[in-house]
């Protein structure tokens, strides 16, 4: 008797867990997860060398409003035939407010900083440090699409490779969600950032949930217009 009520509590407990998992809804950035992202990566440089590589990006959430990212990009430059660590990223976002109204669902303040650990010489990293901070709002218009604005401060330290001055400007962008079914959504995000020049570039990137709360595949177009370089990605998100 004693054996079979301890697997009647067992199988409770575990009925319990899977019954309470939470549903991840990726087509929400501001929903935050603990997620492993690999993507491989194809960089058209119009004017310069080719790029090739893989970026993993690893999410990890210390709870359901804090979040921290850090990215290691593995590129190989076709014009200097070298391969190596890329200039790595990293970012943390803050979810602050949440469910203002029907419409504004989060208020989501972010630091981002990218530090120059790839070789400038072999033509794997920028030798500048990038440092922002900005907000997030998320706004849901309809059921289906929903519009995630941020402005932030941008700073670009002096070179250290080559004669130049550090920058200071603003990044602006509209981020626009589309969700056609639970597993599938798009994101469309243009992107302004002003600094000495004004720099236009944008998202494009296409979303399938292979496998509800576990499994995500992607696939996504990232142009900067004002620099010609073309930049296609396509990989895989394991979520925790």
């Amino acid at each position: 008797m004693k054996k079979i009520i301890c697997v009647l509590t067992v199988l409770v407990f575990f009925e319990n867990t899977l019954a309470q998992e939470t549903e991840v809804d990726a087509s929400r950035p501001t929903n935050l997860y603990t997620q492993i992202n690999t993507v491989l990566e194809y960089q058209n440089h119009e004017f310069g060398d080719n790029i090739y590589g893989t970026r993993i990006n690893v999410q990890y959430t210390f709870d359901p409003d804090n979040l921290l990212l850090v990215e290691f990009p593995l590129l190989y430059n076709s014009g200097t035939e070298e391969f190596g660590l890329s200039d790595t990223r990293v970012r943390y976002f803050h979810a602050a407010k949440r469910n203002l109204s029907k419409t504004i669902i989060a208020i989501a303040p972010y630091a981002d900083i990218t530090v120059p650990t790839g070789k400038f010489d072999k033509g794997l990293g920028s030798s500048s440090w990038t440092l922002s901070g900005g907000l997030v709002v998320g706004m849901v218009l309809t059921k289906q699409i929903a519009l995630f604005p941020g402005i932030g401060y941008v700073h670009i330290t002096e070179p250290s490779k080559f004669d130049g001055e550090s920058q200071n400007g603003v990044n602006i962008q509209t981020n626009m969600s589309v969700k056609f079914n639970k597993r599938i959504f798009v994101f469309v995000n243009p992107i302004v950032t002003i600094l000495d020049d004004t720099l236009w570039s944008g998202e494009f990137n296409f979303n399938y949930m292979a496998k509800p709360n576990k499994l995500k595949l992607n696939i996504g177009y990232y142009p900067s217009f004002t620099q010609n370089i073309h930049t296609i990605r396509t990989g895989a998100t394991f979520y925790f």
